[in-house]
C-alpha cells in the first residue's frame, strides 16, 4: 500500500517508521505484525524467544511483499546485550513481553514479578535515554477489585456504575492482602506503569500505556499437551477450548461468578494501530482497550462457548457441560479474584475515536472455528495415543 495515501486522524501524511516489538511472537504481537505488514509501510524488528505464531510472516524468505520489512531477532530481554542497539535502531518500541497467565501468579510469583517489573526496566531506561517513544502493554488487572465489591451484598450502590466502571484517570488500584499472591502480577504491572509515568514527567519520555481488557481470538495462549505443556493452565478462553476439544466438562472456578468483558483481538489491534500512527494524540495517555458491551459471567461465557462449539464442530453437547471447582483446587492457595471489569471508554474515544465492533457471539464463533480447525485432529490423536498407552 502506498504510504502517500495514508493519513493520521488530523489529516497529516503518515511517515513509515521502524518499530522494535518485544514479545512479537505472542498472541497480540502476531496479530499486530500481520496488520503492520499487510496494511502499512512500517518496518518491524520482531524480538522474542519463540516465533511459531509469526512463522507465516517470516517464511519462506522473499515470498511476501513485506519480506524486507520484518526481521526476527531471537532474544530474551533478561540478559541480552543486543537490546539497547535494537531499541536505538527503531523510532518506536512496543513492549508486549510478560508472564500473563493467572495460574502462574500464584505458583510462580517471583518469575511473575521479575518478568513484569524487573525485566521491563531496561526497556523503559533505553527508550528514555535514547529519546525513543514507548508503547507499553499493561493490564486491566492494575485496577484490582472494584469499590463496589466492598459494599454490602444488598447495597443499591452495587448497581451504580460509579462504583464499578474503571476509569484510567480516576479509579483506584485495589489489591488483596500480601498473602494473596495472585496480586503479584497486578502490583508489578502497576509499579512499572508508575515508573513509566514518572519517566515522562521527569525526563520527557514519550509513552502510551495500554490496559487490555480480555482480548481474545485465534492464536491465544496454547492447548495443553498439543502446543504447550500438558500440565499448563492457560487463560479462560484456551482452558474452555481445551475442555471442548477433549469433550470434557468446562471447569468453573468458584462457580464462574466473576464478571468479565471480552473484546475481539482484531478490534483491539485497530486501537493499537491508532496509537502507533497518532503519537500526538496518544502520547502521555493510558488507554483502556475493551468492550463494555460484551460483559458476561465466566459461567455465561462457558455456556455460550458450549453452544458455539456445537455449531462450529457439529459435535453433540455433553450431558454435564460444566462442573464447579474451588479456586484453591484449581489455582492453589493464595488465589483471589477481581469481581467485575468494565472499562470506561471515554478517553480512547475522545483521543482516538476508537470503538469496538464485534459482538461476543461473533468473536467466539470466529475463535472457536479457528480452534476446531487447528486443534481437533491433534487432540483426537493425543487422546487415542494416551488410551493406547
Amino acid at each position: 500500500m502506498a504510504s502517500s495515501a495514508r493519513v493520521d486522524l488530523d489529516g497529516n501524511p503518515i511517515k513509515p517508521i521502524t518499530i522494535c516489538m518485544i514479545g512479537a511472537g505472542g498472541f497480540i504481537g502476531s496479530h499486530l505484525c500481520e496488520k503492520l505488514m499487510s496494511e502499512t509501510p512500517h518496518k518491524v524488528l520482531a524480538l522474542d524467544v519463540y516465533n511459531d505464531k509469526i512463522k507465516h510472516l517470516l517464511e519462506p524468505e522473499n515470498a511476501h511483499p513485506w519480506s524486507d520489512r520484518i526481521q526476527f531477532h531471537r532474544l530474551n530481554i533478561k540478559q541480552d546485550s543486543r537490546l539497547e542497539g535494537l531499541i536505538k535502531m527503531a523510532d518506536l518500541t512496543i513492549n508486549l513481553a510478560a508472564i500473563c497467565t493467572p495460574a502462574d501468579y500464584n505458583t510462580r510469583p517471583l518469575d511473575t514479578i521479575y518478568s513484569n517489573f524487573i525485566d521491563a526496566l531496561p526497556v523503559v531506561k533505553y527508550c528514555s535515554e535514547n529519546n525513543k517513544r514507548l508503547i507499553h502493554f499493561s493490564t486491566c488487572e492494575v485496577y484490582g477489585k472494584t469499590i463496589g465489591s466492598y459494599l454490602p451484598k444488598d447495597s443499591p450502590f452495587r448497581q451504580d456504575p460509579a462504583y464499578y466502571v474503571l476509569k484510567e484517570d480516576e479509579s483506584p488500584c485495589i489489591f488483596g492482602s500480601i498473602e494473596k499472591q495472585r496480586w503479584s502480577y497486578a502490583c508489578a504491572k502497576q509499579l512499572i506503569e508508575r515508573l513509566i509515568y514518572a519517566e515522562g514527567a521527569e525526563n520527557g519520555l514519550e509513552f502510551t500505556i495500554v490496559r487490555p481488557f480480555n482480548w481474545i481470538g485465534p492464536r491465544m495462549d496454547f492447548i495443553p499437551g498439543i502446543d504447550g505443556p500438558s500440565e499448563g493452565v492457560p487463560r479462560v478462553l484456551a482452558c474452555f477450548s481445551n475442555n471442548l476439544l477433549r469433550h470434557e466438562p468446562l471447569k468453573l472456578v468458584d462457580g464462574g461468578q466473576s464478571q468479565r468483558t471480552f473484546v475481539y483481538i482484531k478490534d483491539a489491534i485497530e486501537a493499537v494501530m491508532l496509537m502507533i500512527e497518532n503519537p500526538a494524540r496518544a502520547n502521555g495517555h493510558i488507554f483502556n482497550v475493551g468492550n463494555p458491551n460484551n460483559e458476561v459471567t465466566v459461567r455465561q461465557l462457558g455456556e455460550m462457548m458450549t453452544e458455539v462449539y456445537v455449531k462450529v464442530s457439529g459435535e453433540p453437547k455433553l450431558e454435564t457441560p460444566t462442573i464447579d471447582v474451588s479456586s484453591q483446587e484449581f489455582y492453589g492457595v493464595g488465589y483471589d479474584d477481581s469481581d467485575k471489569r468494565i472499562p470506561d471508554m471515554t478517553i480512547i474515544n475522545k483521543q482516538l475515536g476508537w470503538n469496538p465492533k464485534t459482538s461476543l457471539w461473533d468473536l467466539l464463533e470466529s475463535t472457536l472455528t479457528y480452534q476446531h480447525r487447528t486443534y481437533a485432529e491433534a487432540v483426537k490423536k493425543a487422546i487415542s495415543q494416551s488410551s493406547a498407552n
